[in-house]
């Protein structure tokens, strides 16, 4: 029962256009940020995916979008209020409907969705 269920949810069209809309959300408003780098020697990431990588040294993956941790609430918190560097964004700046749609996405990886 429990397989139909996570079946259901993965064709569940509502969450998929969610998710898609997360994505959207992450590339305009974080991907600055927490995108991949260009690449280049000392240049692989963007500053806040450097953190991160810095931070976890190989724990967890730098890239917010590779992750399978991140659970919509934490997404949530950290957004409104910012965390060491990470400045908070306003609901005039990210929506609730646009946050919930974020942390739809960046949770998207994670075995308990």
């Amino acid at each position: 029962m429990l397989c139909t269920a996570g079946a259901a949810a993965a064709a569940d069209p509502d969450h998929d256009a969610l998710i898609a809309r997360g994505e959207q959300v992450f590339a305009y408003n974080c991907t600055s940020c927490h995108g991949p780098g260009i690449g280049n020697p000392g240049n692989e990431f963007k500053p806040g995916t450097d953190a991160l990588r810095v931070k976890y040294n190989g724990d967890v993956p730098a890239l917010l979008t590779e992750r399978t941790d991140l659970t919509p609430d934490a997404v949530a918190y950290f957004v409104r209020n910012g965390i060491s560097i990470m400045p908070f964004f306003r609901k005039t700046e990210i929506s609730d409907a646009d946050l919930a749609a974020l942390g739809a996405y960046l949770n998207r990886n994670s075995a308990g969705r």
